[in-house]
């Protein structure tokens, strides 16, 4: 029951303000700004009429929506029973929903365990089979070698092959969570503890299902709750350390859970898109682009593996045709940073530890200039202590400045009032 309908009745507009506070449990924003409230009617008699459009006509959270939206309507004055009318949203309204929730997610990001100052690259392809796990590898290996302390989450969840690309091995050890330290939405009292790999003076930092099955051949059957809650996990529950200036995710391939999950959790992300020379692969990465744009996440280039094979004479030879990295920049608009050879040696890298990014080569000169281009240009770590000290400096600058002008109007003052 609502207030006595001698009460003056609410206005619409009213009513409107009151239902944004009645959140769509799965898309995480209000029903108005989704669109969702098509209309309210306010009866002399106080009857408030409410259509409602769902995402589906059959949505398991319609009765949650009925509660909230009831009880908060009939908290107004004058409004003396409320009547829901439901409908669905067409495909442009749902698409025009999605993107609200997207942005809404973007501009609040979930806490996690990843600094704020920690350049996230996310890793992605459209299908399997272009080398997305070697580029990550090779490129993580090769960031870390200019003295950068990188972290590698490998979401590659049934796929995991970091550890061994990476050269670390072992289990992830737990240590218990100290005061104030950020945890994930469960009473977890421990974070994990990545495995550690040095390279020159930079550092790895590695967290894989691969350090948690007892046999690397064994298949994870795991549904897709399962998949994020462990993504999850690498991000919520893991020491990554304040000092970590990236963080790589491999990826899994496609657009499935995982990746919107992860686009969730780090809004912040930017993301490198493998393909390979091919027509077929070039068509597959843009969906991966298409997925990251969707989530508001900045595409930060193509990178365009197995690109040609070099002879001992130094003669190219484009073994998977030719034009797939240029093709999906010209269609996407996403620059194309750089084009990796073919070699076999980056497969026995990746076979034995030892990423051919520390070694000789076409290839492993690739992935260090494209690790030189996003230290320096593409994607610069984030420098916060410079930033401040520049703006200390400035401000320091300008108060000096302020105080002479100040003191040079003191002594003409004085020196006026001398002479006369």
């Amino acid at each position: 029951m609502g207030i006595p309908s001698d009460s003056p009745r609410p206005s619409t507009s009213e009513i409107t303000g009151l239902l944004r506070g009645v959140i769509d449990p799965e898309l995480g924003s209000d029903i108005v700004a989704l669109g969702m409230v098509k209309d309210v009617r306010v009866g002399d008699d106080g009857l408030v009429v409410v259509k409602i459009a769902l995402t589906t006509a059959g949505c398991p959270l319609r009765a949650q929506i009925q509660r909230d939206v009831r009880d908060r309507v009939l908290s107004l004055p004058g409004v003396t029973k409320v009547k829901l009318d439901w409908t669905e949203l067409d495909a442009d309204e749902k698409a025009a929903a999605m993107a609200v929730a997207r942005r809404n997610i973007a501009e609040h990001p979930p806490e996690t365990a990843v600094p704020s100052t920690t350049k996230v690259l996310m890793v992605a392809s459209g299908k399997g089979g272009v080398g997305k796990s070697a580029v990550t590898s090779n490129l993580a290996t090769a960031i870390a070698a200019l003295g950068y302390r990188v972290g590698v989450i490998d979401a590659d969840i049934w796929g995991f092959s970091q550890p061994r690309m990476l050269g670390v091995h072992g289990r992830l050890e737990a240590h218990e969570r100290t005061a104030g330290s950020v945890g994930g939405s469960d009473a977890s009292d421990a974070t994990i503890e990545p495995r550690i790999r040095t390279v020159g003076d930079g550092e790895l930092r590695v967290v894989s299902m691969g350090f948690l099955v007892q046999n690397e051949e064994d298949a994870l059957m795991w549904r897709g709750l399962i998949l994020q809650r462990a993504v999850q996990h690498f991000l919520e529950d893991v020491a990554w350390g304040s000092d970590l200036d990236y963080l790589l995710i491999d990826m899994p391939p496609g657009t499935g859970d995982v990746q919107m999950g992860l686009a969730k959790l780090l809004p912040r992300a930017e993301m490198l898109v493998v393909t390979t020379p091919s027509l077929s692969a070039q068509k597959v990465a843009a969906r991966a682009v298409s997925m990251g744009r969707k989530n508001y996440l900045r595409v930060l280039g193509i990178i365009e593996n197995m690109s040609y094979f070099v002879a001992p004479s130094g003669e190219r030879f484009p073994i998977f045709g030719s034009g797939g990295g240029d093709r999906l920049a010209a269609t996407t608009g996403a620059p194309l940073l750089t084009r990796i050879p073919i070699e076999n040696a980056v497969a026995e890298g990746g076979d034995t530890g030892s990423p051919i990014a520390l070694g000789d080569g076409p290839a492993a000169e690739a992935f260090r200039d494209l690790a030189r281009r996003i230290t320096t240009d593409i994607a610069p770590p984030t420098d916060l202590t410079g930033c401040s000290a520049r703006l200390l400096d400035a401000v320091a600058a300008a108060l000096d400045a302020h105080d002479s002008a100040e003191r040079d109007r003191c002594d003409d003052s004085v020196n006026s009032d001398v002479s006369s």
